[in-house]
């Protein structure tokens, strides 16, 4: 009885506390929290500096490339002229020395270059970081007529595009009423004087037609050929190759199913 009394005394058994390591090998929460918290702002502030740099970096690169003459022009090439002289196409494209690469307008710069009346046409591009390029095709002549101020060349387009004073050689005279592109019997005359293979078009000398499908022409040996309109060029060619073997002055394959030779 006594024994029992004395172990109601004494209470219960004492809690076992944790080991002073343990407790110091963990950190309070609140302070895990204050430490994601700053690296977190770290990191965010980080990468606001790299936006910002990288902003400055963009307007930086686009004030020098559309504001200054750090990539401005300093030499315009010309490519593909002959007859009509490079200095005048330069004169003509009117590129501002030193003006920004990126605010040259090449659609402006090529319908300068095109009023020149020997161009037919022109490509205009940039080329990295400082060079226009302009290249040209000129203007052909397939033919010539005599008029006023000279003799006026016309291209295969039926342009009277320029005017010299000596007749060239190796050219065919056009005798026609009108010349002009929108001209039905001009472009019925350069149709067929395309469609002529080399020899035969070296030989020809004067072409004449008053309508669109009475085209004829005069060859370097006097004979005439009636060619008629520009529609089937072959067949008219296979049966003239045939005709040339007879002797003749006049050979007409105008309806090449009833060639004659006269």
């Amino acid at each position: 009885m006594v024994t029992r009394q004395r172990e109601q005394r004494r209470g219960p058994a004492p809690r076992r506390s944790t080991p002073a390591r343990s407790r110091r090998g963990r950190r309070p929460v609140t302070a895990r929290t204050r430490t994601g918290t700053g690296a977190s702002r770290r990191r965010g502030v980080r990468r606001r500096w790299v936006a910002l740099l990288s902003l400055l970096t963009v307007l930086t690169l686009g004030y020098l490339i559309f504001f200054t003459s750090m990539l401005g022009v300093r030499s315009v090439d010309v490519e593909g002229a002959s007859t009509v002289p490079a200095d005048q196409i330069r004169a003509a494209a009117g590129v501002p020395d030193r003006k920004p690469m990126m605010l040259v307008d090449t659609d402006e710069i090529a319908d300068r270059v095109m009023q020149l009346p020997g161009v037919a046409s022109v490509d205009v591009s940039r080329s990295w970081p400082s060079t226009v390029d302009i290249t040209v095709t000129e203007r052909a002549p397939i033919g010539f007529f005599t008029g006023p101020g000279g003799v006026h060349l016309v291209d295969g387009t039926g342009l009277d595009y320029k005017t010299v004073q000596n007749k060239p050689g190796k050219l065919p005279e056009l005798d026609l009423a009108h010349v002009a592109p929108d001209d039905a019997v001009t472009r019925s005359v350069t149709a067929v004087l395309a469609s002529l293979p080399q020899p035969l078009e070296d030989q020809v000398t004067a072409v004449r037609a008053q309508t669109p499908g009475g085209v004829e022409f005069t060859l370097a040996n006097g004979k005439i050929v009636r060619w008629g309109s520009a529609d089937a060029p072959d067949r008219k060619m296979k049966v003239l190759a045939v005709l040339m073997t007879r002797d003749g002055r006049i050979y007409d394959v105008a309806s090449p199913e009833l060639p004659t030779v006269s």
